[in-house]
């Protein structure tokens, strides 16, 4: 049993562990933990009974197999110079935005270990994630795969090479952002209309839910989804078309384009 180490337990790295385990695709007894956060290692130990608290960041890697780097970017060569004792033979997993696979093997040089980039979302909080994986990597194909099998775990992964991961950053990695913008102006909407707010985000989150399973799942065009809500003379077309004067879908691609401009910006080493 290859035992895992995360470093930082915030939404993503405690996601990815309470996944795994709900999963039944690692046990607790096979994961070992550290964060800064007293109170996120107090949260992560209460979630999940059995897990290895460490003492600082040099014990989790001793005491794994596979390694997750969770924690913000700008913390990353603090984070790989507290490791660096521990490291060899070690698979590291980066899922930071803008940590390119040549950053990662200039800050890895030296330390015997193997590395992996991947970019996962927060909707792995509940299961539904989508994790793009980098095929350049320096990870034997077992790690490999086991690294995908944990991924896996928490929603949907994808091998990709890392020339698109700037667009992965964009579409996936912060589009859920978007969403909730979307959610909760439609929320909104519905408060001004009259209903209660409970409601008013309940059914816009479900309404949103149901459309993405719809265009997952029947494998039309989403022009085609949303023309057959459109009727003739109805009242979603005459929202649409409020949609289109407003700039609804140049804003999205604007706002994917700056954030895929960020990623690349980030990534300059």
């Amino acid at each position: 049993m290859k035992q895992i180490g995360m470093i930082g337990a915030g939404n993503m790295g405690s996601a990815i562990l309470r996944g795994i385990v709900d999963a039944g695709y690692a046990k607790s007894s096979q994961l070992t933990v550290f964060d800064v956060s007293k109170r996120k290692m107090r949260e992560i130990s209460e979630d999940i009974p059995g897990i290895y608290e460490a003492r600082d960041c040099l014990e989790v890697a001793e005491r794994s197999d596979v390694l997750i780097l969770a924690v913000k970017p700008l913390y990353y060569d603090e984070v790989i110079r507290e490791l660096r004792p521990g490291l060899r033979g070690k698979a590291v997993i980066s899922i930071a935005a803008g940590w390119t696979v040549s950053m990662l093997e200039k800050a890895l040089k030296d330390t015997g270990a193997t590395w992996l980039r991947v970019m996962p979302n927060t909707p792995a909080m509940v299961g539904e994630g989508m994790t793009a994986i980098c095929d350049d990597t320096t990870f034997s194909q077992e790690d490999f795969d086991f690294a995908c099998g944990i991924f896996n775990a928490v929603g949907k992964t994808k091998v990709l090479p890392e020339r698109l991961f700037d667009g992965v950053t964009a579409i996936s990695g912060s589009s859920p952002a978007y969403v909730y913008m979307m959610i909760e102006a439609m929320a909104d909407a519905g408060v001004r209309e009259g209903l209660p707010r409970t409601y008013a985000y309940e059914m816009a989150a479900q309404s949103v839910l149901g459309s993405a399973l719809m265009v997952l799942s029947s494998g039309t065009h989403p022009a085609a989804l949303k023309d057959a809500v459109c009727s003739p003379g109805g009242t979603t077309i005459e929202a649409v078309a409020v949609l289109e004067r407003q700039g609804f879908r140049n804003a999205l691609m604007e706002a994917v384009h700056a954030c895929a401009r960020k990623s690349r910006e980030m990534s300059k080493d």
